[in-house]
């Protein structure tokens, strides 16, 4: 017999012990509210089994996802955001920083450099929605501005997945609203070397990186039902006062009126970018 137990399976202080099912086993589908083994889904890519809604993805498994093993070169590491504006809201803005780095792992929102997709060799950088909601601060766009300019320099084809639902940052005022101009104006010299970039929406894409780098590409991929647009649907109806139609800044919808050029299953999106460079590239 254990001497913290007695037979009776109670501990010595009278108190029967539980034991339950460990906390993050499972998960609760956001689309269809099925409860999912947290494991399964996982080697599902992140999309539910049942209805096929695709999850949210950290940058991390969006690499493992897309890349070939272990064929990442992460660029531009030490970069870490300044605090122009002395920002504070409920906390400083440098400790809410500091405390998304500690939470998620990332130095950032984004994270850019190297890989291969198939065998292709390119540049590839990725945001996430995980840290200040995947925000465009000042190291953002300069991460992504670097890594299209190295992307030119070695005429590579450039993909990059967005998932922010932050859009600019308001931390960082207007040093973060100028970033959609510097990365828009890197991209505009990308395409007139001949680079093909390839954008890929993710739920969600929303204000100034819809309005900039991720509304630029040569193509323009979606993940199924992925919500993108500038202003949220709330806040477009509580301004102009009309009922806006089924599924508006839905992906689906923007394929409809020709803002996204195709919508991809996850499964297929790595196969899909491959094929899209072989198309494209001499």
């Amino acid at each position: 017999m254990d001497h913290k137990e007695g037979r009776s399976g109670k501990s010595w202080h009278g108190q029967a012990e539980t034991k339950g099912v460990p906390v993050g086993v499972f998960i609760r589908c956001d689309g269809c509210q099925a409860t999912l083994f947290r494991k399964h889904v996982a080697q599902n890519l992140w999309v539910c089994p049942d209805c096929q809604h695709h999850l949210r993805v950290s940058a991390v498994d969006r690499i493992e996802q897309l890349l070939d093993k272990d064929t990442f070169e992460e660029w531009f590491i030490d970069l870490q955001p300044g605090d122009p504006l002395g920002f504070n809201d409920r906390r400083p803005y440098p400790e809410r920083v500091q405390a998304e780095q500690a939470r998620t792992g990332l130095k950032e929102a984004a994270i850019v450099g190297q890989g291969f997709i198939r065998g292709i060799r390119l540049v590839f950088g990725v945001t996430d929605s995980n840290f200040i909601m995947g925000s465009m601060g000042s190291v953002v766009g300069e991460k992504l501005t670097r890594a299209i300019e190295e992307a030119t320099r070695q005429k590579l084809p450039l993909v990059i997945v967005s998932g922010s639902g932050g859009g600019a940052r308001m931390h960082e005022g207007i040093f973060s609203l100028m970033q959609m101009a510097k990365v828009s104006t890197a991209l505009g010299r990308y395409h007139d070397a001949g680079g093909l970039y390839i954008s890929v929406l993710t739920h969600p894409t929303m204000g100034g990186v819809a309005a900039s780098f991720a509304s630029l590409g040569d193509f323009i991929l979606a993940e199924p039902k992925a919500l993108i647009g500038f202003a949220g649907p709330r806040v477009i109806e509580q301004t102009v006062r009309v009922q806006l139609p089924a599924g508006f800044q839905t992906s689906e919808f923007l394929l409809d009126h020709g803002f996204v050029d195709r919508i991809v299953h996850r499964r297929d999106l790595q196969s899909t970018i491959a094929q899209l460079i072989d198309y494209a590239t001499p």
